[in-house]
């Protein structure tokens, strides 16, 4: 498949099936997950061994023989990860990449691994990452690895590595993943996130986190055996709670998370071009997940046949898209001074009404910005796609 003429609509996340969001993924009907995912035309896998046991899993039930008799290793892709180990642990040693990537061959019983990431690049040095992806353009000549490919939430931080490392190799960084940030709340990855991209040679972006993990839906952050880790201020909580009480009203049929699936499509298939590629990652842990994924995302796309795979659902639909954006637009107004908010603390938000007119003082957003990047390596840690 290639990574621009025909970019996946959507992309299964895998974290699903891990510890972190299920206290036994080994329950999970994993096999006619994946059998039903490829029926609809979800064919590229995104995973990590952070996710625990998450790869482990997907290799064997992509080893059964209800899914080996209808599908062949070329009819789907599997991207994965190196580099993050646990919550504050990373190893970025060549001798670890390579380990990490001839471990991931084994669990999937591959020859080869479509996409390579180096995972949350954000948190290790420069030298690290751009070492590490150096290490990864080995086994790309080799073709063990098809791309290789950067992963984080920082768009700064994944520009320069890109950069740096095309600059060192000789050999642009093929894929960034980035997550948050193509959103109805956060659509800095289009603003300016692409074109830093581009600019470093990189051809394909992967949007993970189209629900801003589950900010965007009715009932609000999902809390679940980890407790309330979600970086979203009050502000911000109850800004989308109020807006996903307007689409309740006012919707016609769609919900926020509806919604906000469908407008991360749109903004994806708006930004793709024959030589750049942008592609939506959402969260799949059940059957449920998928098929109503699916049908939403299929809302806003259109087909010449009667196919029910998304593999022939590829142009957007413009009617249904004028009327998506219009929600999107009434929705973005209640979200207000939030859109654009940074999680990472870097820009932290400005002190309002609340603070009783107060600045806030240079220490104090030391200290807002310290307490923001701790939330949110906590929140990457639990590596939610939804």
């Amino acid at each position: 498949m290639s990574p621009t003429s025909s970019p996946p609509v959507l992309v299964m996340g895998g974290a699903g099936f891990s510890y972190q969001l299920n206290p036994e993924p080994e329950s999970l009907p994993i096999v006619d997950i994946l059998l039903r995912s490829f029926e609809l035309g979800v064919r590229t896998i995104d995973t990590s061994p952070y996710y625990e046991p998450s790869e482990q899993l997907m290799g064997a039930a992509l080893s059964d023989p209800t899914i080996q008799s209808r599908y062949q290793r070329s009819d789907y892709e599997l991207m994965t990860k190196v580099g993050r180990i646990k919550e504050n642990e990373f190893n970025y040693s060549p001798e670890w990449i390579r380990k990490s990537v001839a471990r991931s061959l084994e669990r999937f019983k591959t020859t080869y691994l479509d996409v390579v990431f180096c995972h949350d690049v954000e948190y290790v040095s420069l030298d690290e990452a751009v070492t590490a992806v150096g290490v990864l353009l080995e086994f790309q000549r080799a073709g063990v690895v098809l791309r290789v490919g950067i992963s984080g939430y920082d768009i700064d931080v994944l520009a320069q590595v890109a950069s740096l490392a095309r600059k060192k190799y000789g050999h642009p960084v093929d894929v960034v993943q980035t997550w948050a940030q193509l959103t109805l709340q956060n659509t800095q990855a289009e603003t300016r996130g692409f074109d830093q991209f581009r600019a470093a040679g990189v051809n394909s972006v992967f949007c993970s986190s189209p629900l801003a993990v589950g900010l965007l839906r009715t009932g609000g952050i999902p809390i679940g055996l980890t407790g309330d880790w979600h970086p979203a201020p009050q502000g911000l909580r109850a800004a989308a709670a109020e807006a996903a009480e307007w689409m309740d009203k006012h919707g016609d049929g769609e919900t926020l998370c509806s919604l906000a699936m469908q407008y991360a499509i749109v903004k994806a298939r708006q930004n793709c071009t024959p030589s750049f590629s942008v592609s939506t990652i959402t969260g799949i842990s059940t059957l449920s997940d998928l098929e109503q994924n699916v049908v939403a995302v299929k809302r806003v796309l259109k087909t010449d046949g009667n196919s029910e795979s998304l593999l022939d659902w590829t142009e957007l639909e413009p009617q249904a898209v004028e009327s998506r954006l219009s929600l999107a637009e009434r929705v973005r107004l209640i979200l207000g001074e939030w859109l654009d908010y940074d999680f990472s603390g870097k820009k932290p938000k400005p002190a309002t009404n609340d603070s009783n007119g107060d600045d806030i003082e240079e220490a104090d957003t030391v200290t807002i910005a310290t307490q923001k990047n701790r939330e949110l390596k906590q929140f990457a840690a639990i590596g939610v796609t939804a």
